[in-house]
């Protein structure tokens, strides 16, 4: 466990922080004018509570964004079905993760936006919420938060820790400052054995590989309704989907599918794009040369429609049930990949390009199974997706193989088996 004094950079960023509070509101609304905050939650950015605090324990999550969050959904059902008594209270810092999770949480949890990293938000925050457990998921480390959750004696885990090439060569020139953080930790969960040893080199200093809590998890949920109305839409035409795509990609999508069409007749190719907001930059980009439909303006494809562009929210789930191939995005552009898991519990066969740096050991599994494909370069994604579309029986059975493949429950058991010291002393004493 890491000293409270702390080293010369964390206590230096204490104090900048500190100094830097009353710029916080500022900063806050740019961000509000760019749609990056919740203009009806802001205060909770500000460690201000949103709800009244409930009675019994609390288990804080702390997660990102929305994909860390949809992956700790078994870890939240599953303390509900372990310790009644107790309410989880999951914090993330996106709006997106803030809507999702609103729909998606069991009775067993509520959101609240994450404080920003000041000490007066940080206090305000915990001394409201008063968690007798800390759980943080993946790769967000705020030195506040975790310096002054640890001055209050709460337990902290790290969950389903994961660490790039990129993010350990940055952390290893500065050591002391990861290994005090690492320090922090009472526990850390790595997803495999990189991670491991990556945390380990960095200074952390009780770390297990229970496995990979993104290969656990239920199907994406879906509008019933809108998926009986889009398949009537489209009938018998073939369909591909290009998944949770960037900026640079729905070109590629587009002109994949141009080639496709040659040999493919009425192929259908639908692009969700990551961010719905570029929706109508993308249909700009792309109505000169093919026929273009947007499901934001309530549209469906038409008997002659090339490419639809599912630019709205939450109806992955949707279009991962229209389609028996999905490509993912985010994979052909140096992002690191969107989550494969996703598509391959609804036994889809998933393409994906080159870069896969934030799933490689989940593309390693799925891979391996039959269920999924990493391409070497995007040159080769016209050629492997006219292959699959022209084999039905290729194509379900690569679909079969990652449903297989994305349905154990393992990593989940063993994390419980690991966590089991920390919520047996979680009791009714810690919080009001």
């Amino acid at each position: 466990m890491a000293s409270n004094g702390g080293s010369k950079i964390l206590a230096a960023y204490r104090a900048t922080t500190g100094f830097a509070e009353p710029l916080v509101g500022s900063l806050l609304r740019r961000r509000l004018a760019r749609g990056k905050e919740d203009a009806d939650r802001l205060p909770e950015r500000l460690g201000r509570p949103g709800r009244v605090r409930p009675k019994g324990p609390i288990v804080w999550i702390h997660a990102a964004s929305v994909g860390e969050s949809i992956s700790i959904l078994p870890i939240i059902n599953e303390l509900g079905r372990l310790l009644p008594s107790a309410t989880v209270l999951l914090t993330t810092g996106t709006v997106t993760s803030g809507r999702v999770m609103g729909e998606r949480l069991p009775r067993n949890a509520f959101h609240q936006f994450v404080p920003v990293d000041t000490p007066s938000a940080v206090r305000a925050f915990l001394d409201y919420w008063q968690p007798g457990l800390a759980l943080w998921v993946e790769s967000e480390l705020w030195p506040n938060l975790l310096h002054e959750t640890r001055l209050r004696q709460i337990p902290i885990v790290l969950l389903n820790a994961r660490m790039s090439d990129r993010s350990f060569r940055r952390w290893r020139r500065a050591k002391v400052m990861a290994a005090e953080l690492l320090g922090t930790f009472d526990l850390c969960l790595a997803q495999d054995d990189d991670v491991a040893a990556k945390l380990e080199a960095l200074g952390a200093q009780h770390v297990e590989i229970p496995g990979n809590l993104k290969l656990v998890g239920e199907p994406l949920p879906f509008d019933a309704d809108a998926l009986t109305e889009l398949q009537s839409a489209v009938g018998g035409r073939p369909v591909w989907l290009l998944a949770s795509s960037h900026d640079g990609e729905e070109q590629l999508g587009a002109f994949t599918h141009r080639d496709l069409a040659a040999h493919i007749p009425q192929l259908l190719t639908v692009i969700v794009p990551r961010h719905p907001q570029r929706g109508p930059q993308i249909a700009a980009n792309l109505e000169p040369l093919f026929r273009v439909v947007r499901r934001s303006k309530g549209e469906l494809p038409r008997r002659d429609t090339e490419i639809y562009i599912a630019d709205t929210l939450g109806e992955l789930g949707v279009f991962y049930r229209l389609s028996p191939l999905a490509v993912m995005g985010g994979s052909f552009v140096p992002h690191g990949g969107q989550n494969p898991l996703e598509p391959a519990r609804l036994g889809v066969a998933v393409l994906s390009g080159p870069h896969i740096g934030n799933f490689r050991d989940i593309y390693r599994v799925l891979a391996a199974a039959g269920g999924a494909e990493v391409l070497a370069s995007n040159d080769q994604l016209t050629q492997r997706a006219g292959q699959l579309l022209t084999d039905g029986l290729e194509l379900q059975k690569r679909g079969l193989a990652a449903a297989k493949a994305a349905g154990t429950k393992a990593p989940l058991v063993r994390t419980f088996e690991l966590l089991a010291p920390y919520l047996r002393n979680l009791h009714a004493s810690a919080g009001p």
